[in-house]
């Protein structure tokens, strides 16, 4: 009788917390990431690969980023300097020079 009031216990708790988190409020947010091509943009999103960050998407053409995430588990500005850190320029962040010296040159761009 112990086991099964532990099994029951269990499922609860998994089933409560899969709830909260699925009920985790979900914010978007669209900004400009300098870059060039599709090595850039794996780079870029790979950036983003982080707890709180549910998808981002860069576009080659529009230079534009489109990010979900929960605000609750991280800020718009840490996307910011996430994105940075890979050596990639933002509207809010300039990237990290070393990161920058290190992309392929194809992934060198004119830099402000």
């Amino acid at each position: 009788m112990k086991n099964i009031s532990k099994i029951i216990a269990l499922v609860s708790l998994i089933t409560f917390t899969t709830f909260c988190n699925s009920n985790a409020q979900t914010t978007k947010v669209k900004f400009k990431v300098f870059g060039n091509c599709e090595m850039c943009k794996k780079t870029i999103e790979t950036a983003l690969d982080v707890k709180g960050v549910k998808s981002a998407n860069w576009s080659t053409e529009s230079k534009m980023i489109e990010i979900a995430y929960q605000a609750d588990k991280i800020s718009e500005s840490k996307l910011h300097e996430l994105i940075a850190a890979s050596g990639y320029d933002t509207e809010k962040s300039k990237g990290d020079d070393k990161a920058y010296s290190n992309l392929p040159g194809c992934c060198q761009y004119t830099r402000k």
